[in-house]
């Protein structure tokens, strides 16, 4: 029988053939989640409630600021600019993020 000679592999598809296997798609990505301690949520002194509140009244749409809030066990901080501030729902939106104010520990507005 005679030798078929077969056409050479695209570099890309040879390679895909040697990375490895995830037979548990998001396995490691939950395990390390889990893994995360969870932190309890700081109360905010009187004083420190109002000076948010005033930095809260003070900011406008498109203002760039960094805010610091509460989320899933976790503080994160996220920069960008505040999309909208509703009052009557308590919320601040700052670009992919909605925030409850009750979230908020800390806000640090940029001025430009």
């Amino acid at each position: 029988m005679a030798d078929r000679i077969r056409p050479k592999m695209e570099r890309g598809a040879r390679a895909k053939q040697f990375q490895p296997f995830d037979a548990l798609r998001g396995f490691r990505e939950a395990l390390a989640q889990k893994e995360r301690e969870a932190v309890p949520r700081k109360e905010l002194s009187p004083e420190q409630e109002e000076e948010l509140d005033f930095q809260l009244r003070q900011m406008q749409p498109g203002d760039l600021v960094t805010v610091e809030y509460f989320s899933e066990g976790a503080y994160i901080r996220t920069t960008g600019a505040v999309v909208r501030i509703s009052r009557a729902d308590r919320v601040l939106e700052v670009e992919n993020a909605r925030i409850p104010f009750s979230d908020i520990d800390r806000l640090f507005p940029t001025r430009v």
